[in-house]
């Protein structure tokens, strides 16, 4: 595996690259989830990039950005084993330099849920996804389902913005008990872990009372909230994936979206699970 630190070194490895081209872009910390994020890759395309950056301009100033997980010798043995051909790892000098002003802006895709709660947080990814989209230019990009609003952003951008990339859609990786692996699990106390499944119990919870056609949707998403237990719900909504707008009423013969995310302790996890009305 080629080890890039520098955007001259990584579009040198670029111009070697075999295509398709693939993308995984990652913020490190890795898991199971983006393990599948490169096994899809790695099928469908003939070379794979992973790219490691904690991205400060999506963190807001009482996020977790000093703290959060940095593994750097696991997350490289982990891609090695994976078949990566490249990994592009900067430094935020080599993607900010000095003076660096430019941000991508998403429009009101990104205003609500998530960046309403996290103000600048759209930006910041759109920023950072749309620079390593014009340093690696992949044919594929590989995203997680996890985060939902993300995937639509960025799906958006590439579209608004004529990015000839694909963007691919990979499925939530789930622990046995139907928790969403994440990074931040990592900071979760065994009780703590104990209790997180609750989240995903609401969104399942919310998904089967809307397939078997109830209609009350202010009654499912109260009888959800029930179901979180020991977690401190931030939102539990229902949302068209197009929009990431809660919904008030319920459409008939639709795909939603079932999102939420809650505390547990003081890590915030956030989760969502598809669902069609009948």
């Amino acid at each position: 595996m080629r080890v890039c630190r520098t955007v001259a070194e990584l579009r040198a490895a670029r111009r070697d690259a075999s295509s398709p081209v693939a993308l995984v872009p990652t913020m490190g910390a890795l898991h199971a989830g983006h393990e599948s994020l490169v096994a899809r890759a790695r099928g469908e395309c003939a070379s794979v990039i992973a790219s490691i950056f904690v991205n400060r301009l999506q963190f807001g100033p009482a996020e977790d950005l000093s703290t959060y997980p940095r593994t750097m010798d696991e997350d490289r043995t982990l891609l090695e084993r994976n078949g990566v051909d490249v990994l592009f790892a900067p430094s935020d000098a080599e993607m900010y330099p000095h003076g660096a002003q430019t941000r991508v802006v998403p429009g009101a895709l990104g205003e609500k849920l998530e960046g309403e709660r996290r103000p600048g947080h759209f930006a910041g990814v759109a920023t950072v996804v749309l620079k390593l989209f014009e340093l690696a230019e992949p044919d594929r990009a590989y995203f997680g389902e996890k985060d939902a609003q993300q995937l639509a952003v960025v799906r958006r951008m590439v579209v608004d913005l004529g990015v000839p990339v694909e963007v691919v859609a990979c499925a939530t990786v789930r622990e046995g008990d139907g928790l969403a692996v994440s990074s931040r699990n990592r900071y979760l106390s065994d009780a703590e872990r104990r209790d997180a499944v609750g989240l995903s119990r609401a969104l399942r919870f919310i998904v089967e009372a809307l397939e078997h056609g109830t209609t009350d949707l202010g009654a499912v998403l109260r009888g959800a909230r029930a179901e979180l237990g020991a977690l401190r719900a931030d939102y539990l909504e229902v949302v068209d994936p197009r929009a990431f707008v809660p919904l008030e009423v319920v459409p008939r013969a639709a795909d939603l979206l079932a999102v939420g995310a809650a505390y547990c302790g003081s890590t915030r996890l956030i989760d969502n699970m598809k669902l069609r009305t009948p």
